[in-house]
């Protein structure tokens, strides 16, 4: 803090390296490469009006708009005096009046007085005052500097923020801090306060009679991090306040105990590790506690409750990738019970749905023609299917292993591109998702693929890709029910598959008035051998049941339009002779606006019942695809897909949103509707089986300081907002203030002994402060 002043030390050391002229002394020439300031290292500059030697007594004086440089430091005083040592001891240097301290780093500091050893290991200053990198601004009555590593402020104050009017006039920042004592650390990496307050537009809201937290300056320092409060239904007055304990220079562990006043504490751990190749993150979390309702009641029986969310990845080489993630709890409502964050969120390769987790081990290996990945997974399902019951993860196989491979050889092959594809997949699963009192059937499969492409273009623009795609299978299938219901078969089945077809695409562009509009009509041929499917059974009907562990959950759109084989996964085949079609039409503007639609369809010679009822691709002409964008306006884009049935154009599928942003304000809508039976969840779910929810959100500003906000999450389906969040905010250059109600209202219950008890629906609100340059909220 006070070190620059040591540039007054060398000075008195040499004083005979100056030579008096006009006021202004400069340094003898040196050899060695000077500073950005045109100084050596052991040169420096000093300026001022009078320039007085006392030899008797050993004192240097500089009077008069003092200024001196030295290795990129500046301090200037209306006076400096330097008092040489004696007898071994340490000289002294003072600076009085007007005393400023330019460092190299940008930051300023001030002071009435400074007084400083020749070796700057001690030194203290009077009316002490500095401006820091972030706009931030500290003042104190005294500093001292004790040793090299430790500096006290008394009776200092902290801000950020503005401290004067447009005008030049005082004006009370938005925050700061102010305490009795305040103590860096620099060996430590710590700030220790002693009676701070904190203040918001000069109003106390927080004290603290000891508190600590890690030096801005430091990279990385233990102390404690931003707290956070919150007031609810469920857990009463909650208080969370995380510490970090810097272990190493590559280690960090944050502890985060939650206090409540309505049930019992809740401690989370999060782990950072980060090594030469690569790094892992570890977070966890433990109660002992009974079961919660959203009132705030407590049932059944205390138990350990926690969870665990971790990944990890190690880049061996330039190729190779090793990782993996960890998702366990053993409440199925933990998150919802304690305001977990970040739970459903991307950790490996392989992606979970939401109210699911996954673990994972992989290993990935990838260069400019190979691909290659090995990986071994198993699920927990968290969603709720019918009141009070929860999904049996049992019913989701374990995945050991999942091995793909994929090859493109540089050279050409008859003017064309080929692609060699392996794949290989082992499932176990323990219950049949249909009957949890049967064993799940397990199954095996191994897959050979080449693809080849090629494309011609005319010189009229007609473009046309031939393509041709091979494939064999290979399945082992165990724990196959018989049609008795009651023993079980095992079956190996191997198939042949092939497909040959075209792509054939043709735009067509025109300038119109300041825009260029495109038109291109699209159209894929395909067709393949009947293929045989993989049969495990048979509908009372009569009806086969097909092996289908890999597209379950598939949609028809615009993504997949234009997929010889639409299925995403291995276990179906389209096959059949198919036609595919679209036009795509867009129209961009010069100054950046944009917009463009898409309608297609897919016809078929005979229909396919491989696809499943209402996935609108089973008759011999598909349900209609339709997908549109727009940008309108700067800041404001639209988006919307949808499924037209092929008759009478009922919407069977529609997505649709929006997202807008101007001075005053900014949002976006999501709406979702699918009238077609989600696969893996029953009609007798609380949504019916069918899909219809909207999120909406933005913040709007009545003033350059002032606002409000608003969020919600309706499942329209079952006719409850599963989140909705008003609140009203305050804002400046320094400071945000959120004041926030939250209601949720999502309908998820828990079995008490045949009772059923209602856990998601909470009430709570929550003050959010975000203070500039402390880098969080409470």
């Amino acid at each position: 803090m006070l070190a620059g002043a040591a540039v007054v030390a060398m000075l008195a050391h040499s004083p005979a390296n100056a030579q008096a002229s006009g006021g202004t002394e400069t340094a003898a020439p040196s050899a060695e490469a000077p500073s950005p300031d045109g100084l050596a290292d052991d040169e420096l500059y000093l300026e001022a009006d009078r320039l007085t030697r006392d030899d008797k007594n050993g004192r240097t004086t500089a009077e008069g708009s003092v200024e001196i440089r030295y290795q990129g430091r500046t301090l200037r005083a209306d006076r400096v005096v330097y008092d040489e040592g004696v007898e071994g001891k340490p000289g002294v240097i003072r600076a009085f009046g007007h005393v400023q301290l330019i460092n190299a780093d940008g930051t300023i500091e001030f002071a009435d007085q400074l007084a400083l050893d020749d070796k700057m290991s001690a030194g203290v200053a009077e009316g002490f005052s500095a401006r820091l990198p972030d706009n931030g601004k500290i003042a104190s009555a005294t500093a001292a500097r004790r040793s090299q590593t430790v500096q006290e402020l008394n009776r200092a104050i902290y801000t950020p923020c503005d401290i004067c009017k447009a005008d030049g006039t005082p004006k009370t920042p938005s925050w700061s801090i102010a305490a009795d004592r305040v103590v860096q650390d620099k060996q430590q990496r710590l700030i220790f306060y002693r009676n701070a307050r904190v203040r918001v537009k000069g109003v106390p809201v927080l004290y603290l009679p000891v508190f600590w937290h890690a030096d801005p300056t430091a990279k990385r320092a233990s102390g404690f991090l931003t707290p956070s409060f919150g007031l609810s239904d469920r857990r009463g007055l909650s208080y969370e306040q995380p510490y970090l304990w810097v272990v190493s220079p590559y280690t960090d562990v944050v502890l985060s105990p939650q206090f409540n006043t309505e049930i019992n504490p809740f401690l989370n751990l999060q782990i950072k590790k980060r090594f030469y190749s690569g790094d892992i993150d570890l977070r966890g979390g433990y109660t002992y506690e009974r079961d919660v309702d959203g009132d705030g009641n407590r049932f059944g029986d205390r138990t350990n409750r926690s969870y665990i969310l971790g990944r990890g990845a190690f880049q061996l080489d330039n190729n190779w990738l090793l990782g993996f993630t960890a998702e366990r709890t053993s409440d199925l409502l933990i998150f919802d019970k304690y305001d977990i964050p970040r739970v459903y969120v991307t950790r490996g390769p392989f992606v979970a749905d939401d109210r699911r987790l996954i673990s994972q081990l992989y290993a990935i290996r990838q260069d400019t023609k190979n691909y290659f990945s090995a990986a071994a997974m198993s699920i927990q399902g968290l969603r709720q299917t019918v009141p009070g019951e929860f999904e049996n993860s049992g019913t989701f196989p374990i995945i050991a292993p999942l091995i793909e491979e994929r090859y493109s050889p540089d050279s050409a092959l008859l003017g064309g591109q080929l692609r060699l594809t392996g794949s290989a997949v082992a499932l176990t699963r323990d219950l049949d998702p249909n009957d949890l009192s049967k064993p799940g059937i397990d199954s095996r499969r191994i897959t050979t693929q080449a693809d080849w492409r090629r494309s011609f273009t005319s010189s009229g623009g007609l473009r046309l890709d031939p393509f041709v795609s091979v494939r064999g299978d290979f399945y082992s299938l165990g724990d196959v029910p018989d049609a008795d219901g009651v023993t079980y078969r095992s079956d190996m089945i191997g198939r042949a598959l092939a497909t040959v077809g075209a792509d054939l695409s043709y735009p067509l562009y025109r300038r119109w008035r300041n825009s260029t509009v495109v038109v291109e009509p699209l159209v894929q041929a395909a067709v393949s051998p009947n293929a045989r499917q993989v049969i495990i059974g048979y509908n009372p009907d009569g009806s086969p049941i097909y092996l289908n562990e890999d597209s379950a959950t598939f949609e028809f759109d615009e993504t997949n339009l234009f997929r010889t084989n639409k299925f995403p996964g291995y276990d179906l085949y389209e096959d059949g002779a198919r036609l595919n079609v679209a036009g795509r039409a867009s129209v961009l503007w010069d100054d950046g606006r944009r917009a463009s639609l898409l309608v297609g369809r897919s016809l078929r010679s005979e229909t396919n019942t491989i696809f499943r009822e209402g996935s609108g691709l089973r008759g011999k002409a598909s349900d209609w695809i339709v997908a549109a964008d727009a940008q309108p306006l700067p800041g404001v884009s639209m988006y919307a897909r949808a499924r037209l049935d092929s008759n009478d154009l009922q919407v069977h599928r529609l997505e649709a949103g929006a997202n807008a942003s101007t001075k005053w304000a900014s949002g976006f809508i999501r709406y979702l509707n699918n009238d077609t039976e989600v696969i893996g969840e029953p009609t007798a779910s609380l949504s019916g089986g069918k899909q219809e929810n909207m999120d909406i959100g933005g913040e709007v500003y009545f003033t350059k300081n002032w606002g409000a906000s608003l969020y919600g999450s309706r499942d329209i389906a079952q006719g409850a907002w599963a989140v909705r969040d008003v609140g009203v905010f305050y804002r400046d250059d320094c400071v945000r203030v959120d004041v926030i109600y939250r209601k949720e209202d999502a309908v998820i219950y828990q079995r008490d002994n045949n009772q059923l008890r209602q856990i998601g629906r909470n009430e709570q609100i929550a003050v959010r402060l975000t203070l500039a340059t402390l880098g969080g909220t409470f």
